[in-house]
């Protein structure tokens, strides 16, 4: 999210603005962010890891979804645009347009120079909010890195991350892998 708020609104004039929009924006507490375009290998490894999800979802109950659909964190307000967002189960939107999600299982984050710290601390923040979420991944631009933060059965987020010995990630809650190798292919 870059810093600087465009203009304070409503959260119904934002959300008809948004329909309109050329460019994604975020909306928190009455102002508007809007999101900066993404990168060529940003775009690659998101590609990737949609291809190898959905694979894998092929024939279960849960959907996988790009960038383009929004979420709505009800307890804080948050208007967002995640990277990858799946979803196992009856899915929720906030009204009969289906377009903001509001349940999802998994969340997942490219990181960037400019967005690295916001995924890392107000946005993972609000996304804990989420009561649905079981696992939240951050996917490195810079090296051949994924980190998974799971929620375990204390209600602790807990850390697990690819190493030179672990060269993927099990998202235990949709029954998938991330394996480096596909989520880094071609780039």
């Amino acid at each position: 999210m870059q810093q600087m708020a465009l203009k304070k609104i409503t959260e119904a004039q934002y959300l008809e603005e948004e329909c309109r929009a050329e460019v994604k924006s975020e909306f928190y507490n009455g102002e508007i962010f809007a999101m900066a375009g993404a990168s060529r290998r940003h775009n690659l490894i998101v590609a990737n890891v949609i291809i190898t999800l959905g694979q894998q979802l092929k024939n279960k109950p849960c959907r996988v979804y790009p960038g383009d659909m929004r979420l709505r964190i009800e307890k804080t307000g948050l208007y967002t645009y995640p990277d990858v967002m799946v979803v196992c189960g009856q899915e929720e939107f906030s009204d009969e347009k289906e377009d903001t999600l509001l349940n999802p299982t998994v969340i997942i984050e490219v990181l960037s120079d400019s967005t690295e710290e916001y995924n890392r601390g107000k946005k993972f923040w609000h996304y804990r909010q989420l009561n649905s979420l079981k696992e939240y991944i951050l996917i490195s631009q810079k090296s051949q890195k994924i980190e998974k933060y799971f929620i375990s059965t204390n209600k602790q987020w807990t850390l697990a991350e690819t190493d030179e010995k672990h060269t993927s990630v099990v998202i235990e809650s949709i029954g998938c892998v991330l394996n480096l190798a596909d989520v880094y292919d071609k780039i």
